[in-house]
């Protein structure tokens, strides 16, 4: 590479993005749709564990995505020691990767704004659009608010998804009464979002993160299962009231809690962004709206990742 930092008046957009062994094939369909869809120059920040460090380079350098621009970083899971317990109802929202997004100034990147996004995600706008997204002045960062969502609202409510901080956050505990939040104030999705390093730094966020899973660990003031897993209560307390709001096309969310329940036509094709979260992934079967991502997604050249389908023998 060469010397000194590449300026932001360039146009380098940054997507951080992680790949764990088992799911690699989501994060390459997530890295196809975003690299598909800009004439932006986006450098890729996959963020990996050891094992799996091999098999995500493989993925990239034996497919179309050789093209790429990127850097495969390594996690150290050792950060969360003392700061995750085990919890059996969904091991994999207890992944490491999942803690990554915590961790942002810490990573070797080197840029002052970085985009942040799950491997559960298509990206059908151009990426530029939301890397260019208007912090407010103190803001670290920008997430999708859960009751922007008028379109959705009908899904959510079908599915009994949760939309405020009551369904995150154990209000029976002091350390929640503490914090003054109300319990029906709005919720947001870390799963997305838009990050001013500077400011993060600044505000000491990772300090403050680790601060509630470290008291989480010692009092349970979240539960994985209320909270859909242990990595988004910390964000909805530290961010409280802290952060800019995306556009909402830009996180049309919950695709991936219901093998039954379907968006209108209109507006998936309207979506910027579409998000899978929930435990029905489109790589796996039952899920909707699998041809959204199947159109993005490239076989494993390793043949170690294949599709869930009724009709396949895998």
């Amino acid at each position: 590479a060469p010397a000194g930092r590449v300026p932001e008046k360039d146009r380098v957009i940054p997507v951080v993005i992680c790949s764990s062994e088992e799911r690699v094939g989501a994060t390459m369909a997530t890295i196809n749709s975003i690299y598909s869809n800009t004439h932006a120059s986006v450098f890729f920040y996959i963020v990996t564990l050891r094992d799996a460090v091999k098999l995500t380079r493989r993925y990239i350098i034996k497919t179309k995505l050789k093209k790429i621009q990127y850097n495969i970083l390594e996690f150290n899971p050792m950060v969360l020691q003392g700061k995750v317990k085990p919890d059996s109802s969904r091991p994999d929202l207890l992944h490491p990767l999942n803690f990554v997004r915590f961790y942002l100034p810490q990573l070797d990147i080197n840029h002052n704004r970085v985009i942040y996004l799950d491997d559960d995600v298509i990206v059908q706008g151009d990426i530029e659009d939301l890397f260019n997204t208007p912090l407010k002045p103190g803001h670290a960062a920008a997430f999708s608010t859960d009751c922007d969502l008028p379109s959705t609202h009908e899904m959510v409510r079908s599915i009994g998804m949760q939309t405020t901080y009551m369904g995150f956050l154990d209000y029976r505990k002091q350390e929640i009464k503490d914090l003054g939040i109300h319990p029906r104030d709005c919720s947001f999705n870390p799963g997305v979002f838009v990050a001013d390093l500077v400011e993060w730094k600044k505000q000491k966020i990772t300090k403050q993160l680790e601060k509630w899973m470290e008291e989480n660990f010692r009092e349970n003031i979240y539960s994985s299962a209320m909270a859909g897993g242990v990595a988004t209560p910390p964000m909805l307390i530290v961010f409280h009231n802290k952060y800019t709001t995306l556009d909402s096309l830009w996180n049309v969310r919950h695709l991936g809690w219901s093998p039954n329940v379907h968006y209108s036509d209109s507006l998936l094709q309207e979506a910027h962004l579409l998000h899978w979260n929930g435990p029905f992934k489109p790589w796996n079967y039952p899920a909707v709206h699998l041809d959204l991502w199947e159109k993005w997604f490239i076989p494993d050249p390793s043949r170690k990742f294949s599709l869930e389908r009724p009709e396949s023998d895998s």
